[in-house]
């Protein structure tokens, strides 16, 4: 387990390299797949994957990405009203075929799964998105490492003792100030050696910021996962789960990056 744990992580991280390296269609594309198969990985916890009420938030997260390429963004939120509506509108007409839950994860699922991944797209096409946008995964998997060493070192006091009784205060804490360092190590480099112009303090700010808000991210998608007694959200990357499963911490990670790129580096 732990070798194909490895090898598929190893994958996992070179497909990163390239697809956010290049940027442009072919990042928006796989983010694009990425949304739609985590939706179907959330939306099969309350059983509408292949149902029609699914294929409402499928559409919706399309809709959405469309929007956001051609940078229509003053659609959006008609947008997302219609979604509402279409959703609604199923469960009225097909009642009683579907329950409220999953009317309510369905519209969730779009914010959840295909607006908040979409910011790793965002922040790439900042000015200084080719550096910032690899904090989003240094907060989210630096942290998730870092607070794994420490909180095996010195963890003593549980942060969600019934939700995951691994993670310790200590190891939260110990996340979040790696994260951080992680964030100014790779700035001082990139300015070093890619002749990137990055404040390294900033950026272990915002790192620092990331890393706490990546463990709600990490600890919401374990509550769903507890609410509806599964083990793992899907089996697309051997050893870690599915997109959701690998990608949690980062749907809450990109979108704080994004803003606190926009407001913190000029």
């Amino acid at each position: 387990m732990f070798k194909t744990r490895l090898l598929s992580g190893i994958v996992l991280v070179a497909v990163l390299i390239l697809t956010v390296g290049m940027g442009g269609p072919v990042l928006y594309t796989v983010l694009l797949a990425a949304s739609l198969i985590g939706l179907m990985e959330l939306y099969r916890t309350v059983k509408v994957q292949n149902q029609a009420l699914g294929v409402v938030g499928y559409l919706g997260a399309i809709g959405y990405y469309i929007l956001m390429y051609q940078n229509k963004m003053e659609y959006i939120m008609p947008l997302i009203i219609l979604v509402l509506m279409l959703a609604m509108a199923v469960y009225v007409f097909a009642y009683p075929k579907f329950v409220a839950e999953q009317v309510m994860t369905v519209f969730f699922g779009v914010i959840y799964v295909a607006v908040m991944l979409s910011f790793v797209y965002q922040t790439r096409c900042l000015p200084d998105g080719m550096v910032m946008v690899w904090l989003i995964f240094l907060s989210s998997w630096g942290c998730d490492t870092c607070a794994y060493c420490v909180g095996m070192l010195i963890g003593k006091h549980k942060m969600a003792p019934i939700l995951s009784p691994k993670k310790s205060v200590e190891g939260g804490v110990g996340g979040v100030v790696g994260a951080a360092l992680l964030g100014a190590i790779f700035a001082a480099c990139m300015n070093h050696f890619a002749s990137a112009d990055v404040s390294p303090v900033l950026c272990a700010v915002i790192c620092g910021v990331g890393g706490a808000i990546s463990q709600i991210g990490d600890l919401s998608a374990s509550a769903i996962k507890r609410n509806h007694e599964i083990k793992d959200y899907g089996k697309l990357i051997p050893g870690h789960g599915g997109i959701l499963d690998r990608f949690d911490s980062v749907i809450f990670t990109a979108p704080i990056i994004y803003y606190l790129t926009l407001w913190l580096i000029k």
